[in-house]
């Protein structure tokens, strides 16, 4: 009892659960606001105006995430200063500020022109203009996420996360049960309105670790920068490199109704991709630790067990989603978007690689081989944007998705001879935790039966 009591108690139970179950929330609930969307909502074009809409956004926060948080948790984590905390917390706020007025300023500047570029109209500068209270609300959003993750605590973040989702959802589903026409200016501002009281509800957990003080050092923000610059330089060129298909799709083939079959079967990919963004939340600040205190060994040990962890989940994933692509399509949107059965099927032979891509990068992040990651990553872009180009050009409409597959199974071999350098990586180490996982999961399916 005292063994068990300790394992729920534990950081990786406690942090593991809650970050699971704050990405499972965000596909789970985006899965529900995409099918109200795709079946009642927005018609085909629109839905591909929605999809780039939440490509731009989403690599902008998740590039900005990438500059100042992976910094912001590793100084946090490893500083015990009280003091100090403040003023890595208040220069990581004037730094994520400064960023997100930047880009809202880009936005009001550039964002007609962006649309005619992608051939989404008008409509596309309109969403994002309404946006913007969204775009504000995140800055703290982000800040509050960072500092809870910074102190080792997970559930306010699941609540926030939780709140957006559910809010956005209603506000949506209310919509459509109206029976009238729901608009892509409506979209944003609900998009707006469920950020703003998400930001809220994560205050309400994280402010027994804020000060409410403001304490500025500039010696904070050079060292975040510093620290935060490949980890930056890698964020952009990840984000842009998740988001390739449907802007070339966009950029070459000129339809927006193309771009919203692309983004149905990356929605769907995304299931495949919710633990692994768990894992590496958890895997960071503890990956950090360790390589500071208990050397390569045990760095080696945890990256070996989460992606075992993790290929025991992809696999059966997307063997079944392979088996019955148009199916899944079918339930989440019209039969329309059954066209994008071929491009899930794809998606999923690069689903069951990416978890293990994307918790390297990550680890290599966490030890300080940030410059390593950001040239790994930048190479991996600019192969990909030649193959998907001339498979564009050469096939069509699949193109982009036979580009990233390719781009995918080369990115494999490479990422797994720099870990076998820098960490000792190793598949054996990698096969074992896959069967002592498999076994237990054999155990419990035994005496769940059994009973």
């Amino acid at each position: 009892m005292a063994l068990k009591n300790r394992f729920f108690s534990s950081y990786w139970f406690r942090s593991g659960l809650f970050s699971i179950l704050q990405r499972f929330s965000i596909t789970l609930f985006g899965m529900f606001s995409l099918m109200a969307l795709a079946k009642k909502g927005l018609s085909l074009p629109e839905m591909g105006v929605y999809g780039i809409f939440l490509t731009v956004i989403t690599v902008f926060e998740n590039t900005k995430v990438a500059l100042l948080k992976g910094a912001h948790i590793k100084f946090m984590s490893t500083n015990e200063d009280a003091g100090e905390k403040t003023r890595i917390a208040s220069s990581s706020l004037l730094v994520n500020a400064s960023i997100s007025a930047v880009f809202i300023l880009l936005l009001l500047l550039f964002g007609p022109a962006l649309g005619r570029a992608l051939h989404m109209g008008p409509e596309l500068a309109v969403m994002l203009r309404w946006y913007i209270p969204g775009l504000v609300a995140m800055v703290l959003f982000s800040h509050l996420e960072a500092t809870q993750q910074g102190h080792l605590d997970f559930k306010g973040v699941f609540a926030g996360y939780l709140a957006r989702q559910v809010i956005f959802f209603c506000l949506v589903l209310g919509k459509v049960l109206t029976g009238r026409p729901l608009s892509l200016k409506e979209v944003a501002l609900y998009l707006s309105v469920s950020v703003i009281l998400g930001t809220i509800v994560l205050y309400g957990y994280t402010k027994k670790y804020l000060r409410h003080r403001w304490d500025y050092e500039g010696r904070w923000t050079t060292r975040l920068l510093g620290f935060g610059g490949y980890i930056f330089g890698s964020g952009v060129v990840s984000n842009i490199f998740q988001s390739l298909d449907k802007v070339m799709t966009a950029a070459l083939l000129g339809s927006s109704a193309y771009v919203a079959e692309y983004d149905m079967a990356a929605r769907v990919n995304q299931f495949i991709d919710t633990p692994s963004y768990a894992a590496a939340e958890v895997l960071f600040p503890k990956a950090a630790q360790a390589s500071e205190r208990e050397g390569t060994e045990k760095v080696r040990y945890l990256f070996e067990r989460m992606v075992s962890a993790l290929l025991c989940f992809t696999i059966p994933v997307a063997v079944i989603i392979s088996l019955v692509p148009a199916l899944v399509i079918r339930i989440i949107a019209k039969p329309d978007y059954v066209v994008a059965a071929p491009i899930l099927q794809l998606y999923m032979i690069s689903g069951v690689l990416r978890p293990a891509q994307t918790q390297a990068a990550n680890l290599l992040n966490s030890i300080g081989k940030a410059r390593l990651s950001f040239l790994m990553n930048a190479g991996y872009l600019a192969v990909n944007l030649g193959i998907s180009y001339v498979c564009l050009v050469t096939i069509g409409f699949y193109g982009a998705a036979i580009g990233s597959v390719i781009t995918f199974l080369l990115g494999a071999v490479s990422w797994y001879f720099v870990m076998k350098k820098q960490i000792g990586f190793r598949l054996t180490g990698v096969w074992y935790y896959m069967r002592e996982y498999g076994r237990i999961g054999y155990g419990y399916a035994m005496r769940l039966f059994a009973r």
